[in-house]
């Protein structure tokens, strides 16, 4: 319950953050309630997650990841009921279980309660993923990026210890691939916040 209780405040902030925000993201029409889609069939299959453990956090790039002027903040995973949400159809046109943020490095910073923040950001919302407790795979699409694409090995020893530590250790958490529109970055490396 405390983990799922850290995780809603941390969405709770991120969303706060992306209202002060100029953000950017893919705008699917909305067929459910609160914003959400109701999806089922052949798609639904595109997504799957098979978890014995919560990998939940945010995944930090431990080198500058950058494509013109968009630079990599974070791979967001969420908790296990973000996940069972969005396999079973309630799906948010700002928000997925697993995604990826990107911000403009061009854009003025504005200033908030938490201090500055980006200006503007990309989501990278999923069209398709699966997120095991050894690995992820993920592909999404957004405006300024095109198709994105991230394949990694999710070191469970590593996250164990980051998470023991706060968010620190030494070793990378989740190491892989990342393609970019025609661009692949080989070996990017990620370390774990838990986003207190």
């Amino acid at each position: 319950m405390r983990h799922r209780a850290r995780w809603v405040a941390a969405i709770g902030l991120a969303v706060g953050l992306f209202v002060v925000c100029s953000c950017e993201s893919p705008s699917p029409e909305k067929g459910g309630e609160n914003g959400t889609d109701t999806v089922s069939g052949p798609v639904a299959k595109a997504f799957r997650h098979d978890l014995s453990s919560d990998v939940s956090g945010y995944y930090l790039p431990r080198g500058r990841v950058q494509q013109g002027d968009l630079r990599l903040m974070h791979l967001s995973v969420g908790p296990g009921f973000a996940f069972d949400d969005w396999e079973g159809g309630q799906r948010s046109a700002t928000y997925g279980p697993v995604m990826m943020v990107f911000e403009d490095v061009t854009a003025a910073p504005v200033q908030t309660e938490l201090g500055p923040q980006p200006g503007v950001t990309i989501r990278v919302l999923p069209t398709r993923y699966t997120m095991t407790d050894t690995g992820l795979t993920f592909e999404g699409t957004a405006d300024r990026l095109g198709r994105v694409t991230f394949e990694g090995r999710l070191d469970q020893d590593a996250l164990a210890t980051a998470r023991r530590n706060l968010g620190d250790s030494e070793a990378p958490v989740l190491t892989g691939d990342l393609s970019i529109g025609r661009q692949t970055y080989r070996g990017v490396t990620l370390g774990w916040f838990g986003g207190d």
